[in-house]
């Protein structure tokens, strides 16, 4: 790889790791449905009227916006409202890998290794790491929320895999535009017209701030240059860089938000991405790299972190 385009690879990563940070911004001003329907609404507005028309079937792309626009981000937002940390939820998130292989196994009947397997495994453990670190100070089921979110993030890897789009950034732009009328529909109903009124009328600078980011430069300004980069060397070569999502999100998040690292953090850290590196590395001119939710060389990932 040219050294340009390694850094891009890494600050691709840095985006979507400091986009933690930013969600928990956007969540100290809007109720976590009503942030949501916004982020979805303002990456598909007005995009979807320039990208032309998807150029996958619409039942696949109807799907990974319910599986990831509605559920995978309405279940992270909820989660780290409750009290999940920014940068454990990148981290957490990762488990996604877990669960994208178990289900490509069941729908997709996909065979993955014995060492994908035991790489995975180790990961699973460095999630179970995580949560018995967070013990107590854990509150309102915030991580089985995130865990939650990890699980959707899976089915549309899986979804994402069958459809086969190959330009990404039309895609997330339609996936955006079908997600967003659910999410402005749950979002009235769950928090009522008035508390939607009540935080668009006290938005400010941040809040906006918020919104442009997570749906702007994190969502279609990522996936624009991470499918760049993965037209021009291959899925196999950059999905690694994904690794280094998790590790930007803790560190941006200890110091812009003065979150605590434990030693179970770093532990776990360490095994969940090792352990899916490992899975990745074991397999790459077979494999569709399903852990880290990418297809293969001549399609898009759907999302490292992305959020």
């Amino acid at each position: 790889m040219k050294p340009r385009d390694i850094a891009l690879a890494v600050g691709v990563a840095a985006l979507w790791g400091v986009n933690f940070v930013v969600i928990r911004v956007g969540l100290d001003h809007f109720p976590p449905l009503l942030f949501n329907a916004l982020r979805f609404t303002v990456a598909a507005v007005p995009a979807v009227f320039f990208v032309g028309r998807p150029r996958v079937p619409w039942r696949w792309v109807l799907a990974v916006a319910l599986a990831l626009g509605v559920t995978k981000f309405s279940l992270l937002f909820a989660g780290m409202a409750a009290g999940m940390p920014a940068g454990l939820s990148s981290l957490v998130l990762q488990s996604q890998a877990v669960f994208t292989v178990l289900l490509a196994v069941f729908l997709l009947r996909e065979r993955p290794g014995r060492r994908r397997l035991a790489g995975l495994g180790v990961a699973a453990l460095g999630i179970v790491v995580v949560g018995v670190g967070l013990g107590a100070d854990l509150r309102g089921g915030a991580f089985a929320l995130v865990i939650g979110a990890a699980a959707a993030w899976g089915l549309s890897n899986v979804a994402t895999r069958r459809a086969g789009a190959t330009d990404m950034l039309r895609f997330m732009v339609w996936v955006s535009a079908l997600a967003s009328p659910w999410l402005i529909a749950l979002s009235l109903l769950v928090d009522g017209p008035a508390a939607d009124l009540a935080a668009l009328r006290a938005v400010d600078l941040p809040a906006v701030f918020a919104v442009l980011f997570v749906a702007g430069a994190a969502t279609l300004g990522g996936f624009a240059a991470w499918g760049h980069l993965i037209g021009r060397y291959g899925a196999s070569t950059i999905a690694p860089f994904s690794m280094l999502v998790p590790i930007f999100g803790i560190a941006s998040a200890a110091l812009l938000l003065g979150e605590p690292v434990r030693p179970t953090d770093v532990l776990g850290g360490l095994l969940v991405v090792g352990g899916v590196l490992a899975g990745l590395l074991s397999f790459p001119s077979r494999s569709a790299n399903e852990a880290l939710g990418t297809v293969r060389s001549n399609r898009i990932p759907i999302g490292t972190d992305r959020s």
